[in-house]
């Protein structure tokens, strides 16, 4: 299953030094995390984590021994979102909850992942062809829907929308983004102490559109030491060009 070959990956990893790891097992497996997914075939790498991380899950789901082991998961990267919607009219609110592996931001206008997150968490008002219908109103009304982080995880995974429209053009403006990231103002209660998070780690897309080009990505060692790691060359570098990237998934650690 997908999780007893991402685990023995990582022990094959931790057991190596200074070697370049081919994946050769998640390769030869590709078809356990998609379809879509084949050697050799360029690929998103949005896609590939979301669907990686999904096959992760069903695995742990497949046996009740595994049951731990899927609640160690979903509590390790599931962000939990708090979804109140009010309506304008009567001013009834109703409450949802949804659980993420990440987050998706829109970037067409934020210039960095604070701003993004601001307007992430800014109230949203639902009319026209979205209006929703009220249960206490019993018709179709006007609404704003709020949302906000209400559980944080051990890893908080934001992918920057980078897809400017369905045609494949590509967003390729520089996204400012933090070394160390407080969760506690995009917060259900922003009242308490700070929700601090580390980078450790990012992917990055260099290519004119979506639809070609190249991944690579920046990886933060137990020692502090930052690498750039572009297939089989791997440089070390520091945080100052780590942050200067045109970052499209970013990792950060609680």
């Amino acid at each position: 299953c997908m999780m007893c070959i991402m685990e023995a990956h990582v022990r094959k990893v931790l057991r190596s030094s200074a070697n370049v790891i081919w994946p050769r097992a998640v390769v030869r497996d590709l078809k356990f995390i998609g379809e879509e997914f084949e050697p050799d075939m360029a690929g998103d790498a949005y896609e590939f984590l979301r669907c990686a991380l999904e096959a992760m899950q069903r695995a742990c789901l497949n046996g009740s021994s595994n049951i731990s082991c899927h609640h160690h998961l979903t509590s390790s990267l599931s962000i939990l979102i708090f979804l109140p919607v009010t309506c304008l009219r009567c001013q009834a609110v109703s409450d949802s909850y949804k659980a993420f592996l990440h987050v998706l931001l829109d970037i067409k206008a934020p210039s960095s992942l604070t701003t993004a997150l601001e307007d992430f968490v800014t109230p949203k008002k639902l009319d026209g062809k979205y209006c929703l219908k009220c249960s206490k109103c019993e018709k179709k009304v006007t609404a704003s829907k709020r949302v906000t982080v209400h559980r944080v995880p051990k890893v908080f995974t934001v992918c920057l929308e980078r897809a400017a429209d369905h045609t494949g053009k590509k967003i390729s403006k520089i996204v400012e983004y933090p070394e160390y990231l407080d969760l506690r103002p995009y917060m259900s209660d922003t009242a308490g102490e700070p929700l601090l998070y580390s980078l450790y780690a990012l992917v990055v897309h260099s290519g004119d559109t979506c639809l070609d080009g190249h991944f690579f990505c920046y990886t933060k060692a137990s020692n502090g030491q930052w690498y750039k790691m572009d297939d089989e060359s791997v440089d070390n570098c520091g945080i100052h060009a780590v942050l200067r990237q045109q970052a499209y998934l970013l990792f950060y650690a609680r």
